[in-house]
């Protein structure tokens, strides 16, 4: 085993190896209907008999320079099988992302069928793309698939790229920056994606955004245009990279592995919604993470691997005592639940007042307040940059600090702590001069030393701006301590984390407005 296939086994705590000796069958040609061929390897646990297969499919190197993870499932007892999609580490074809992992995921599973030394019990693990390329055939695999676990992920692409409506514009060009170089050598690699923060910032600013990949890389890439030129919601285009309606048919047992912080989470959430309103039963797990933090990564492998092993291989070792495990911000703990939201969550409604009040009674009559938008200079977003996919940028509260753009309400001391779990919703009443908007809700803790927490946010685009604007916010479980104050700012945008909009104004914000928290009475 590799150095970082120790480490990685020691630091997630994984389920003991049963065996060290692997064999591994590289390079094997898996046809598909179009005639292009994809390249997958084979590993074989030794020693321990049959054993069911788990399933990866991969744009990224996880068949090359990622192959230690392969080998920590097979020693942990399964046979797996590591397909590397459309144009990436020497399988044929041009690139595509999310578009074709429908037709070429049930090719790859038409192949299998056939092998001599598949057990017809099947798994799948995997966080991110190699989640979304679990939906993209679950329901197709039928009773063979024994157990998943989808993490850091969504079954829908347009959800992850178009968040609200706007391009998550910095995320996207950060994930086909690593896309395009992550098969260069380790420090070619590292300092392409370290070097090209600055090139990223420059290509964010960059109008059309269509061109922003060759400021950014220096080369067109393909899907990007596409992405780009199919924004509308109700663009057929992207009927191949949705696979929501199949979410409820799929009967495999999941564990779904989420971040407050990651930018997929409330898709995530949505599918684990999805599939308990089929009358499946789910498992969800969400910590304190980004998708990038190795919190999250260590956290993935560790559960997809103990899930797999209980469903597949009937060992319960560390199987989770609760269906729901989700981290309590604010309280730094962790709440064991049988859902989420859990039972007994009811809607508190807290209404922006005059004078940058928020409270839970009805404001006085007033008039409304207003912020001018100017995409010549973007309303900044204060979350910290996503790591080396990132843009190099400034943030935290300064960067909205005396802007005449951002709208800030705060409570008065809450007399008791107040524990937020689900999904906030803001109703924003309002009136715009432009027929198009965005309207960004950030909600934070302020701490009576004047500390700022971030808690939760959202953004939606709207054309035309309606004159009830609904706002979606992240996910959340956080407790608002006692005598902390709850502060909600409202602005036009957060760039570069969504693309800005094009159309400046007034906006007018009403004070009958409010953020509506989904609230667990004590």
């Amino acid at each position: 085993m590799s150095i970082a296939g120790r480490v990685l086994a020691r630091q997630a705590k994984l389920p003991p190896a049963e065996t060290r000796i692997i064999t591994v069958e590289k390079n094997l040609p898996i046809p598909m209907p179009d005639g292009v061929v994809l390249l997958a390897d084979h590993y074989t646990p030794q020693g321990i008999g049959e054993r069911p297969t788990v399933l990866v499919r991969s744009v990224y190197t996880d068949r090359t320079k990622g192959s230690f993870m392969s080998r920590l499932i097979a020693e942990r007892g399964f046979q797996v099988l590591v397909v590397s999609g459309r144009g990436v580490t020497g399988s044929g074809g041009v690139l595509d992302p999310f578009a074709s992992e429908r037709e070429d995921g049930l090719a790859v599973l038409a192949w299998l069928e056939k092998q001599p030394w598949f057990t017809g019990v099947l798994g799948t693990t995997g966080a991110s793309y190699l989640g979304y390329t679990q939906w993209a055939v679950a329901d197709a695999a039928g009773p063979m698939l024994g157990a998943m676990s989808t993490q850091l992920t969504s079954s829908d692409f347009r959800s992850m790229i178009y968040p609200g409506g706007a391009l998550s514009l910095e995320i996207f060009l950060g994930w086909i920056s690593m896309v395009h170089n992550q098969e260069r050598p380790l420090l070619p690699y590292l300092s392409a994606l370290v070097r090209g923060a600055r090139r990223r910032a420059v290509a964010a600013r960059h109008l059309p955004v269509a061109e922003a990949d060759e400021v950014a890389l220096g080369a067109v890439v393909p899907h990007w245009r596409e992405w780009v030129a199919h924004e509308r919601a109700d663009d057929p285009w992207w009927a191949r990279s949705d696979h929501r309606a199949v979410v409820a048919a799929v009967a495999a047992p999941n564990h779904l592995v989420g971040g407050w912080y990651d930018f997929m989470l409330p898709s995530l959430v949505r599918d684990y919604q999805a599939l308990r309103e089929a009358g499946r039963e789910p498992y969800l797990t969400i910590g304190p993470w980004s998708h990038w933090d190795t919190g999250a990564s260590l956290a993935s492998a560790r559960e997809g691997l103990i899930w797999l092993r209980a469903h597949l291989l009937g060992d319960r070792t560390g199987f989770p005592d609760a269906p729901v495990r989700i981290h309590l911000g604010g309280a730094d703990e962790w709440l064991k639940l049988g859902s989420y939201p859990p039972p007994g969550v009811s809607s508190r409604e807290l209404r922006l007042q005059p004078g940058g009040g928020l409270a839970d009674g009805v404001p006085p009559e007033s008039e409304p307040d207003r912020f001018v938008y100017d995409p010549a200079d973007p309303t900044p977003d204060p979350g910290r940059p996503p790591r080396a996919m990132g843009i190099k940028r400034p943030y935290g509260e300064r960067v909205l600090r005396d802007r005449p753009d951002v709208l800030t309400y705060a409570s008065e001391p809450l007399p008791a702590d107040l524990d937020v779990i689900g999904v906030p919703r803001a109703v924003l009443h309002v009136t715009s001069e432009a027929a198009s908007g965005d309207f960004y809700v950030r909600v934070c803790e302020l701490a009576p030393s004047g500390k700022v927490a971030q808690v939760t946010d959202g953004l939606r685009r709207f054309t035309p701006v309606p004159a009830r604007a609904e706002v979606e916010l992240w996910p959340t479980a956080y407790r608002f301590r006692r005598g902390h104050r709850i502060r909600v700012q409202i602005t036009g945008g957060a760039f570069p984390r969504w693309d800005r909009n094009p159309t400046p104004g007034s906006r007018f914000i009403h004070h009958d407005s409010s953020i509506l928290f989904p609230v667990l009475e004590s």
